[in-house]
């Protein structure tokens, strides 16, 4: 298994959460790293990306200011930190990861769901 996601899970408007996905030392070294979401009847939406050599990031405009996405090289892990969420974050979260030669590796998913 190459990457598995973590952290899920139903919180209230407002509140925090944060979602991990842990890596193989192969999928961990992918040139870009990146979190999509997707729901019911929806196609799967980018939502964070950073790049592995120079930790350049970049957001989806629904989503900035609110999510940080970051890396920890000790845990081969790949986190997205979410503040102020909204009940529209609902959604399944999937980490991806584009190794050498453009092959592309995807996580199971977390749910997260945000309602009062």
């Amino acid at each position: 298994v190459q990457l598995v996601e973590s952290g899920g899970g139903l919180v209230q408007p407002g509140s925090s959460l944060r979602v991990s996905c842990a890596a193989s030392a192969y999928t961990f070294s992918g040139s870009v790293m990146s979190w999509y979401r997707q729901t019911p009847g929806k196609e799967r939406e980018w939502v964070a990306s950073i790049l592995t050599v120079t930790g350049r990031t970049n957001y989806a405009d629904s989503v900035k200011g609110r999510f940080t996405i970051y890396r920890d090289s000790t845990k081969n892990t790949l986190y997205l930190q979410m503040n102020s969420l909204k009940p529209e974050d609902t959604a399944v979260y999937y980490c991806k990861s584009i190794v050498s030669g453009g092959v592309v590796y995807w996580g199971q998913g977390t749910q997260v769901t945000v309602s009062s």
